[in-house]
């Protein structure tokens, strides 16, 4: 074997090699990403989880196009982790606290169970649900804290994490003034995960 033919060899093989290493490194992180994102949803491998979602102002059995579009994006992040979904109409879910993953979408007046949720696990927010218009009309009431909101220029959602235990599952609220802010939440959490799943695990927030 020349020296020449030997070099391209020994090349072949070094590129091989770190061409197998590559492969092996961003699968190891990838499969790491998974599993964290695993956790932080509840959310194993063939595991069930909970669509809860509210019914238009108004009308019977459908669902707002905003609304649908959060179902969409949440759908999307049930399926990355390779979970299933189930949906299911606010006022005829009947699973207790932490059996299975919950997403919960809608705010207090529309969604019975998120007006639930918001009752039994953050007695410390309150939503003015008054149907009369004035200022204060949906606003969030958090501590000293009130968010207004003014359509088109400030609109918030209460987006939040609670669990019951270390071995129970969590509930995700997506709590918005408006159907677009409950989208604009779903696609932050989605967007938010593939960076950094944890990020926003510790407290509730409020996003405008």
């Amino acid at each position: 074997m020349t020296d020449d033919v030997r070099n391209i060899v020994l090349g072949v093989l070094a590129a091989g090699i770190s061409a197998t290493l590559g492969w092996l490194a961003r699968t190891y992180l990838w499969r790491r990403r998974l599993r964290r994102k695993q956790d932080f949803f509840g959310l194993p491998g063939n595991s069930e989880s909970l669509l809860v979602v509210n019914r238009e102002a108004g009308r019977d059995g459908s669902v707002h196009r905003f609304d649908v579009f959060a179902l969409l994006e949440l759908s999307a992040l049930i399926k990355d982790c390779g979970a299933n979904a189930q949906i299911v109409w606010h006022d005829i879910a009947q699973q207790g606290f932490g059996e299975r993953t919950e997403f919960c979408v809608g705010g207090p007046v529309s969604n019975r169970r998120m007006a639930a949720h918001l009752h039994s696990l953050l007695p410390g927010v309150k939503i003015n649900t008054d149907p009369e218009p004035g200022p204060d009309q949906g606003a969030f009431q958090i501590g000293p804290e009130r968010y207004r909101m003014e359509p088109g220029v400030a609109e918030y959602v209460l987006l939040a994490r609670l669990t019951a235990g270390q071995d129970a599952r969590p509930v995700f609220l997506f709590c918005g003034q408006r159907a677009i802010t409950n989208q604009a939440a779903t696609r932050y959490r989605r967007a938010s995960t593939r960076s950094s799943p944890a990020s926003t695990a510790a407290t509730p927030s409020v996003c405008c």
